[in-house]
């Protein structure tokens, strides 16, 4: 063990007595683990130990290469997926994209249960019209918590952790397409309007699992570019004559 290897396994702002301690501990664990490696190699048998050498060379040659090939994807591999690829991809393969569970556009408002007007909230939040969300927007720091984005596609079972009284088993007769409901418990009342349902085994729509078709396109094109690379190396190599296959003949008389 050299001073100097010593040396990097200490802070330069520790103190002496803790520079000091630091110091043993770590000769002490890499005196016993050389020691233990010493009695491995005395008592594991050699061809043993061969098959571990092969496998340290193999991971070591997987370190270099994975990290050459990452440095050139992040360098050279586009990463940019237009909406066209994205709906084509979609198009194709869109039975793949079965929902395992209900889909819903929802908007929301909880309040306390003594809120003054909320006739006025419930009216707004149903007609929803541009007035309607004007006025919603400018009441929203007097709400509990609301959500009044019913363009995004949320899971039912995210509305079930949210608003009481909503079940697995009973979230059918809630979670109807332009349905309107208010619950109430001892936390408050909630306004719910259902904008848009998809039922399970529904296909998913794109928007939904966009983020999904995007990583399975750069999958595949990241798939294609190690290959193009790998032929692209062996011809290089090949032309340069930095490999070569050589036709061993063997003596007749063998």
């Amino acid at each position: 063990l050299l001073l100097s290897d010593l040396n990097k396994t200490i802070p330069d702002n520790v103190s002496p007595v803790d520079s000091t301690i630091l110091a043993n501990n770590y000769i002490q664990d890499w005196a016993q683990q050389q020691l233990m490696l010493s009695r491995a190699k005395l008592n594991i048998p050699e061809l043993k130990q061969q098959e571990f050498e092969n496998l340290v060379k193999q991971y070591r040659a997987d370190l270099y290469i994975n990290a050459y090939k990452e440095g050139l994807i992040a360098k050279s591999m586009d990463k940019q997926v237009s909406h066209m690829e994205l709906a084509t991809y979609y198009e194709k393969h869109k039975e793949n994209f079965k929902l395992n569970e209900r889909l819903v556009k929802i908007r929301y408002i909880n309040v306390a249960n003594d809120y003054d007007d909320i006739n006025q909230l419930r009216s707004a939040l149903r007609r929803f019209n541009q007035e309607d969300k004007q006025l919603l927007n400018s009441l929203a720091l007097t709400f509990k918590s609301y959500s009044l984005n019913d363009s995004t596609w949320v899971k039912s079972s995210s509305i079930i952790q949210k608003l009481p009284k909503i079940t697995n088993d009973n979230s059918g007769s809630y979670l109807k397409k332009s349905h309107f409901f208010e619950l109430s418990d001892s936390l408050g009342v909630y306004l719910v309007t259902v904008n848009e349902v998809l039922e399970r085994n529904d296909i998913a729509p794109l928007e939904y699992v966009e983020p999904t078709v995007r990583k399975i396109i750069l999958n595949k094109r990241k798939l294609d570019f190690i290959k193009n690379l790998e032929r692209e190396l062996l011809d290089e190599a090949t032309g340069d004559k930095e490999f070569e296959i050589f036709d061993i003949k063997q003596d007749s008389k063998q």
